[in-house]
């Protein structure tokens, strides 16, 4: 492996530090050295916080087995953000905890080297290796899923393909066909958290964010907000019907999965990662909905179409759901590996060649555009803009490596056309009294674009 400035250090490669949210010097840190580290207010501690609440040895960080552990020490107090205390934590990438009045953020984020070179990091793989383990887990993630979720294997394979693409996915089904039990599943076999939010016509923004409380110290009585966080910070969310809640409270969601982060009376406080929503819409009633704006659509990478099972798929589902029986999925990857991989998915070349193609698909489907097809001028009022372009190529490179290949073809670029650009199309009158839909446009401007030439 090249590297554009020589050998690294490994503690170029590899920063583990604590950074501090809240409480004095907001953003300060603290790079973690040797495998034990004491937090405290006294001046020959590792981390020296002289903070009122913080006692003179207040915490240990213990490494063991390349993990960092934290305990109390003495009879000090530790808690999380929430306020409930802590004995013991392993901590890994995103853990938060606090001391006294303040709130520490864990960091362990591999160095991405800039330039020609190449990334890596102590443990991980190279990008050959990281193919093939990303091929071997997809293939064990679905053998999980398909002990539990019968059939809708496109659905999963699109909603995978976002993950490690660091995109969100739109799903548009009819209730009952498990979107709630994919999430759920597909959170067991990656070991990640996982939060369904409910959107109803009275949720407020702080509902889903979070919001000061105002609480008081039960031995000093002083008194002090403290950010209670809401069921955004999580690693999956699940927004059910996202619009059915008033447009102020969409934005919040959209805000946090565009910036990944969320600001509370001036406070920034960044998600955990990787952080990834997956919101539904049922295509049923429409009665009571606050339809999300076109400019809030196009943050989703993908519209994932939700449909029935098959006939025997659906007999299978019948069979297993009605017995008695429990079942457990096995855990295939954590969240510091699937940040590594998302890295990864992002340095897989694509060619010029493939780049036109993208573009060429994409302006095809704007009116305004002069070599765009008569259909698309008769039945589109706004294409698509140049996120789908960047999502199509985002989709095929995250597929070719699910796939176990590191080149990408116009073929992978026309398998996501359809989840990429179906909700960044609309169409006008004439298309709707012809009952032609945007699945139909975008077929049709696949078989009208030919791939461009070498």
């Amino acid at each position: 492996m090249k590297f554009p400035r020589g050998e690294p250090s490994k503690e170029e490669i590899m920063s583990e530090k604590l950074v501090v949210l809240k409480g004095l010097s907001p953003g300060k840190e603290y790079p973690l050295a040797g495998n034990q580290v004491f937090i405290g207010a006294a001046s020959d501690c590792e981390i020296c916080l002289t903070d009122d609440g913080v006692l003179a040895r207040h915490a240990i960080l213990d490494k063991r087995d390349d993990e960092w552990h934290l305990r109390s020490a003495d009879t000090a107090k530790l808690s999380d953000t929430e306020g409930q205390p802590i004995v013991k934590l392993r901590i890994q990438h995103g853990t938060t905890f606090s001391l006294g009045t303040v709130t520490l953020r864990f960091v362990s984020s591999p160095a991405i080297i800039d330039g020609a070179g190449e990334w890596s990091s102590p443990g991980v793989m190279n990008q050959e290796d990281a193919v093939r383990q990303l091929k071997s887990a997809r293939d064990a993630i679905m053998r999980e899923i398909s002990r539990i979720i019968v059939g809708q294997q496109a659905v999963l394979n699109q909603i995978l393909v976002a993950l490690f693409a660091r995109g969100h996915c739109l799903l548009i089904g009819v209730p009952g066909l498990a979107k709630t039990m994919m999430v759920r599943v597909l959170a067991g076999t990656l070991d990640l958290n996982m939060r369904r939010i409910q959107f109803t016509p009275d949720l407020m923004p702080t509902d889903i964010t979070g919001t000061d409380i105002l609480e008081e110290d039960p031995v000093t009585r002083n008194r002090r907000f403290r950010f209670s966080r809401g069921p955004l910070f999580t690693n999956l969310l699940l927004a059910d019907e996202i619009n059915r809640t008033p447009p102020k409270t969409q934005a919040a969601l959209l805000e946090a999965m565009q910036e990944r982060h969320v600001t509370a009376a001036g406070i920034t406080y960044p998600l955990p990662q990787p952080f990834m929503v997956m919101a539904t819409q049922n295509p049923i009633e429409q009665e009571g909905t606050y339809p999300l704006p076109e400019a809030q659509l196009d943050r989703f990478m993908f519209c994932v179409k939700v449909d029935y099972p098959e006939a025997d798929d659906e007999k299978k589902i019948i069979m297993e759901t009605t017995r008695d029986t429990r079942m457990e999925v096995g855990r295939v990857l954590n969240a510091q590996t699937i940040l590594q991989l998302q890295h990864i998915v992002r340095r897989v070349p694509v060619s010029e060649h493939i780049a036109s193609y993208v573009i060429e698909l994409v302006r095809a489907t704007r009116p305004t555009n002069e070599g765009a097809p008569d259909f698309i001028k008769r039945w589109v009022q706004w294409g698509a803009g140049p996120r789908a372009g960047q999502f199509l190529l985002l989709a095929a490179k995250a597929h070719v490596l699910l796939e176990g290949r590191l080149s990408v073809s116009c073929a992978d670029v026309r398998e996501y056309a359809l989840p990429v650009m179906r909700h960044r199309i609309f169409c006008n009158f004439a298309a709707a009294s012809e009952r032609v839909t945007t699945d139909d446009i975008i077929n049709k401007v696949i078989a009208a674009v030919k791939e461009p030439s070498y």
